[in-house]
């Protein structure tokens, strides 16, 4: 099998050689310290980067061929003020950020250009125009790829976000206030995101593209639960989330995966009654997110990404090996990809990651059609199964 008819199988819980063997990636800061403890120095630092993926023998889970949803253009990012190690940008979503220059920790927001009504129908709304040619991708290609029986990557389109993005683009605080202050305005952005979304995928379908995936981003969960409440959640998201995820459906893309830090469990029965059928990367955190629970609550119904404790990777050989044993059952039944539960922290030895490694190959990946892991002579005795 290859990584597409791996991935399907698995979330189609169909019979399939083994389980994916993947990972979401690696802080920079991570791959700078695994060089003082025996990586390679040539394998780069770029969180997930194709040379990493490819050094420890990563199977693909996305591979993005379609066309975007995004702002379309960008806005320009420019660097506002030099702080030294830090450093006052207006960043591609026209957001006045302060953020560190080496490190990879989540910029604070100064001030933000949507702010109204006036700033959205000026600034924001004419880069969500499906009429942008920017948006779409070389259509022979991508009929190519879609008609190609053994594609080797999953074929994955963009979502795009009904709420995440707004709340980059506004700031958590005022797109709090917003649904109260200006329910209208607010349910004009989430509408006019998925009219572009339904519009920019009809025409792909409409030139015989096909897809296997979709995934959103949306990250509107934190530790005590979601951003917005879930009766604002149906109210404004659900329906329009159905409009996307049906036509999905009906082109027979079947597998619609959604981003969300935090704790998602008040909102995973909204999403699931939207059709958006897969959790990622199930962050474990405080609140015990949990896959074995998931998959108790949601039955079949409920795929998953991610949900491997990143804090039990920091820990021991021995705890590893029992998470692993722990979350196998699951593994094995189909419908769930595990993999660390965001990138994986600096704080996680090399050698730890070697063993949770090499564990998996062997207990999930069955010894089985792996793709080959690069040498790190310092940590392979230690780091071994």
């Amino acid at each position: 099998m290859n990584d597409r008819q791996r991935f399907l199988a698995t979330m189609r819980y169909e019979p399939r050689d083994r389980a994916p063997i993947c990972d979401f990636g690696f802080w920079d800061e991570t791959i700078e310290a695994w060089h003082a403890q025996g990586l390679p120095e040539d394998i780069p630092a770029t969180r997930r980067g194709a040379d990493t993926s490819r050094f420890f023998g990563m199977d693909s889970f996305s591979g993005g061929v379609g066309p975007s949803v995004s702002l379309c253009p960008a806005f320009e990012t420019q660097v506002v003020e030099d702080r030294g190690e830090q450093e006052v940008i207006r960043d591609s979503e026209g957001v006045l950020v302060l953020r560190h220059k080496r490190m990879s920790s989540i910029p604070v927001h100064l001030g933000h250009l949507l702010t109204d009504r006036a700033s959205w129908e000026q600034h924001f709304k004419p880069r969500l125009d499906p009429d942008t040619p920017e948006r779409y991708p070389d259509w022979d290609e991508l009929r190519r790829i879609s008609d190609a029986p053994n594609y080797p990557e999953v074929r994955s389109i963009q979502g795009g976000s009904l709420y995440g993005w707004i709340r980059n683009w506004m700031g958590m605080e005022n797109v709090a206030y917003l649904v109260y202050d200006d329910p209208a305005l607010f349910e004009e952005m989430v509408v006019t995101l998925t009219d572009l979304t339904v519009e920019v995928h009809r025409r792909a379908f409409e030139r015989g593209a096909r897809f296997d995936a979709c995934f959103f981003w949306e990250d509107m969960c934190y530790n005590a639960g979601p951003l917005l409440s879930p009766e604002h959640f149906k109210q404004y998201l659900v329906p329009n989330y159905r409009r996307i995820t049906d036509q999905l459906r009906a082109h027979g893309c079947d597998v619609v995966w959604l981003d969300s830090d935090g704790c998602i469990d008040d909102l995973i029965p909204l999403w699931l009654d939207a059709g958006v059928n897969c959790m990622f990367p199930i962050e474990v955190g405080a609140w015990g997110g949990d896959p074995v629970k998931y998959r108790q609550q949601y039955g079949k119904d409920l795929l998953m990404m991610g949900g491997f404790d990143k804090h039990i990777l920091a820990r021991s050989p021995q705890a590893i090996d029992a998470e692993i044993e722990r979350l196998t059952p699951v593994v094995e039944e189909g419908g769930f990809i595990p993999f660390c539960d965001h990138r994986v922290p600096p704080d996680v030895p090399l050698t730890n990651y070697v063993h949770y490694l090499q564990t998996v190959r062997r207990v999930w990946g069955k010894d089985t059609n792996l793709k080959p892991m690069g040498e790190i002579p310092a940590v392979s005795a230690a780091g071994g199964s």
